[in-house]
Formats: C-alpha cells, structure tokens, sequence
C-alpha cells in the first residue's frame, strides 16, 4: 500500500491509464490541485474533492485514504481484531451445516442491554481497540438471547441485536470495511424489524447514510437520509426523540449534499436541522447520538470546511455554546475541523493548537483517523523548526509517511 494520498492518487491514476490531466477533467478538478497531491506538495484535501477523485478513479474513498496506518498488517492480511469483527458479523453458523454458534448459556436481555451501553460508552470515547475486542461476544451473546430467551422477552432482545449490528457497522466503517459495514447494517435493520422499537429503523438509515458517504456514494447518501426524514417528520407537537431523530437524518442529508457539490441544498437541510435543534432547546443523546444546539452547530462548522469556506467556518464555531456536552469523538472531530479550517488560512499554529485539543479529547480516535493524521502530516512538512509540537505530535500518531 502506497504511503501516501499522493501516493495512492497516482497509483490508482496510472493503473486507470489516465493522464493527471485526464484525471482532473473526469473529476472536475483543477490539474493543480491533482499533481499538488500527487507530489505530496498536500497531504490532505476536503470529502467532496477525495469523493470526486475516487468517483473518477471508480474506486471508494476509502482506498484513497488507505487503513489506518497503526492497524496495518505487516503481512498483508487484515489485523487480527478487524478479522474477528467480520466472522463475528458473518459467523459460519449462518450458513447451513458448516457451523454452530457456542451452547453457552446467554445473559438475561437486562443484563444483555447492560452490556450494551458499557459498549457504548466505549465507542463515545473513541476506544476502538476496547470496541473491537468487546464487539464479537456481544453480537454472539446477543444471537444466543434472541435463540433462547423467553417468547415474550425476544422483541427486546432484538433490539439489543440491532443495536450491536449498528455499532459494528459503525466500527467497520470507521476502520474502512465498509463492505463488511453494510452487511453488518443490513443484519441491524432486519433485527430491528423484529424488535420493540420503531425507532431503532430511523437510527439505521442514519448509519446507512454514513456508510454511502464512507464509500463515495454521495447521491445516495443524500437520498436515503432525506426520504427518511419526509417519512418521519415531526409536527408541532412532536416530542423531543422525534424531533432529534429528523435533526440528525437532516444533518445526514447535508454533509451528502456538500460533498456533492450542493451547497444550497446542504444549507437548507441546516437550516431545517437547526430550527429543530432549536425547538428541542437542549442538547440531548439518543441511540448514542447527540442532537440539539450543540451538534447542530458544530455541523454547519463542518459543512463551511467542506466547502472551502474556512473564514466562515471558524466564524461559526466560536459561536457555539455548550461544547462539553458533546461525546469525546464528536467533540475531536470538531477540533479537527476547526484545524483544517486553521490550516487552510495558513494559520498554522492554531492549527496545531486544535490538533492537539482534539488528542487531549479522544487519543485513541486521533491514531485511526486518516484525515488527523494527513493534516498531521502536511503541517510538519512546513514546520521549519527542528522540534515542535506539530513533530511530537507526528511521531505520537506515527504519522510519518
């Protein structure tokens, strides 16, 4: 695997025979910005451009990315944890004769459900290492409750198994699997067919939109969250959940919409989402997802990154109150937006100062993200001095490619 984005950029590029000029009019790019990745004269760049390439290259956005670097095999293969979270998600047991899930007696579903949000509060924090070690008996303990428990207890017991589903879901994607990400939703949402929860549907349709966008399936992205929420939305009197959930489809729908190049559409679903955001009036965490002023906010923080407005962008993010409340991940994932923003006006100090806000808040989450890591990579190759905190940083994430 090249080391580089620039170096999987032209990879890909030659193996498509396409020119860097070819290349940069299929995905409505400048040439400059092309052979500015290719010479690794950049080390980053914004979703909606890594998503035009990758379309134009008829690949996932993901291979331009590459795996993160700290789970890399050096054989090849994928790594050991990964590899038991897809034969957790796909265990031979679901196929006739060639095998049997463990008679091992399983928890009650309280019990089940306990263990779920231990999980939870894991995955909030960015632990994927703890994630993926926990994941495969969770899934296995949850099939096992659903086989055995009680008729009258097995709609709850569902539940719990759509819900792990879609937290593997979440944490293949995250690792870039998303293959075995959308086979791992779509056990989620047959799971939640049978469960006890309507809302467990919604919930899904807000993770399929992620995976789509992960893959660089831009358009359907788009489309999935936003019919989803024409189906769900609220009316004037509409509880708080109902409201957060068309919020966070709506959000769903706008960063598909950016990265599309759409950026009217992308605005209006904002300005729906934050209308609902302000009438719920707090911020609130349902199914292990914030919504409200807060989240609300930070995406449209988000979306003037992704389109190239950094000034605005940063505008933005000094408004917005009440950040504590966020989640470790999204709250790293904001400092990480805030420094792309930094980076972008060449204010490379603050930049710095953010990256290293959003390591204090999630560590573990910092060393598997791909684009911390590039923008890691791309702030040290213009710091001239010897030694500095963007360097420390570089080494910390290994991010020395």
């Amino acid at each position: 695997m090249a080391a580089t984005l620039g170096d999987r950029l032209g990879e890909l590029r030659v193996r498509r025979g396409l020119t860097q000029e070819e290349l940069a009019e299929k995905a409505r790019l400048s040439v400059d910005t092309v052979r500015k990745l290719e010479q690794n004269r950049r080390f980053t760049a914004r979703m909606s451009t890594l998503n035009s390439l990758a379309r134009a290259l008829d690949t996932e956005t993901s291979a331009l990315l590459g795996p993160p670097a700290v789970l890399a095999s050096s054989a090849g293969a994928e790594p050991p944890s990964v590899l038991a979270l897809r034969q957790a998600v796909t265990p031979l047991s679901g196929f006739p004769g060639l095998g049997d899930e463990d008679d091992v007696p399983p928890p009650a579903v309280g019990a089940l459900r306990d263990s779920f949000r231990t999980t939870e509060g894991i995955r909030r924090r960015g632990e994927l290492t703890k994630i993926t070690a926990l994941l495969p008996t969770l899934l296995a303990d949850s099939r096992a409750a659903v086989r055995h428990c009680a008729l009258d207890e097995r709609p709850a017991a569902y539940a719990v198994l759509a819900e792990a589903y879609q937290v593997a879901a979440t944490t293949l994607t995250a690792f870039g699997k998303e293959d075995a990400a959308y086979t791992a939703l779509e056990r989620s949402m047959e799971a939640a067919a049978r469960s006890d929860d309507p809302h467990l549907e919604i919930i899904g349709v807000s993770t399929l939109s992620w995976i789509f966008t992960k893959q660089g399936r831009i358009a359907d992205a788009e489309r999935v969250a936003v019919r989803m929420a024409e189906r769900i939305e609220p009316g004037f009197r509409s509880a708080p959940l109902d409201l957060a959930l068309w919020g966070i489809l709506l959000l769903r729908g706008a960063t598909a919409a950016v990265r599309a190049g759409r950026a009217d559409t992308a605005e209006d679903l904002l300005s729906l989402a934050d209308a609902a955001a302000a009438r719920i009036g707090a911020d609130r965490l349902d199914y292990a997802t914030p919504f409200g002023p807060t989240n609300a906010g930070v995406a449209t923080v988000n979306a003037y990154v992704d389109m190239g407005k950094p000034d605005k962008a940063l505008t933005h993010a000094a408004r917005i109150p009440g950040l504590t409340t966020l989640p470790p991940t999204w709250l790293a994932r904001h400092h990480l937006d805030r420094a792309q923003a930094y980076a972008e006006m060449n204010r490379d100090g603050e930049a710095t100062r953010a990256l290293l806000a959003a390591e204090r808040t999630a560590p573990e989450w910092m060393r598997y993200h791909a684009s911390s890591r590039h923008l890691v990579t791309e702030l040290r190759g213009r710091e001239l001095r010897r030694s500095s905190p963007i360097k420390d940083l570089a080494l910390r994430l290994e991010a020395d490619g």
